[in-house]
């Protein structure tokens, strides 16, 4: 029999705010695994009870008061711990986890990179773009076959968004950005496969901003959300799949899940 694996990965933006539909999330499609991204708490007070009632018993956690965070929550084995500081200023986004199968998942939450597209206007974007040169290089030494998911902050094809020219300046759509994403992207040759299982030009967005009054009439999406594999791994993925109805649930996140599926 072959054995399958189904990963989803979500910004929650806040766990505790927000338990309760990843409790429907993790009820309605029983991943083995989930991927947290923007937490917003401290380990001690992670809500770990209902994952554990559910089956996530293996957990890893890498959190701070009130902003930022990553966490793995699983059904099976996992183990080798790594929490890179890709931001070099010791904010939680990433960690990563060896599986039993053989390789690697690793979950990340790139910073936003505030307003404004310029380094020296802005510090916060070259803090960004630093953190991809950082996820680039590391990129480069991978051995094992590997996953990484989370939300990257960068929307790269016109497809991406809602409107390509009016974001051409818009910080997580500018060329500067979509440059580094794409350097990142060949220094490992990672598989995207989001647009493998949807293709370009097919309209793909994972965020729609709070400020819309009404989210899917105007549709002012972005794919800020990502799930890139090793070539060697992208070859057993099966399906991908983003789940929009999450956008309009009970007090939802401002981001939808991602999934995927596997089969080894």
């Amino acid at each position: 029999m072959n054995d399958r694996l189904k990963i989803a990965s979500w910004n929650i933006n806040s766990v505790r705010a927000r338990i309760d539909i990843v409790e429907r999330l993790l009820r309605e499609e029983e991943p083995d695994i989930l991927c947290l991204q923007e937490t917003k708490v401290v380990n001690d007070i992670f809500p770990t009870a209902m994952f554990h009632q559910l089956g996530y018993t293996h957990q890893v956690l890498h959190g701070q008061p009130m902003h930022h965070g990553v966490a793995i929550l699983s059904r099976v084995p996992m183990r080798e711990d790594d929490r890179l500081d890709w931001q070099a200023n010791g904010e939680p986004r990433h960690i990563g986890v060896q599986l039993e199968n053989g390789f690697r998942l690793e979950n990340v939450y790139v910073p936003a990179g505030g307003d404004i597209p310029d380094r020296t206007l802005n510090p916060k974007f070259g803090q960004k773009l630093d953190f991809v040169e950082r996820m680039t290089r590391w990129s480069e030494t991978l051995k094992t076959p590997t996953l990484i998911v989370g939300d990257f902050n960068i929307a790269p094809l016109e497809s991406d968004v809602w409107s390509h020219k009016q974001l051409l300046d818009v910080v997580s759509h500018t060329p500067i950005e979509v440059e580094a994403l794409a350097g990142m992207q060949a220094a490992h040759g990672w598989v995207d496969l989001g647009r493998t299982f949807i293709p370009a030009p097919e309209r793909y967005y994972s965020w729609w901003s709070y400020r819309a009054k009404d989210w899917a009439a105007s549709d002012r999406g972005r794919r800020l959300d990502h799930m890139w594999a090793s070539p060697q791994l992208a070859a057993q993925a099966t399906t991908h799949r983003v789940l929009e109805p999450c956008r309009s649930w009970t007090r939802p996140s401002d981001h939808v899940p991602l999934i995927v599926e596997f089969e080894f």
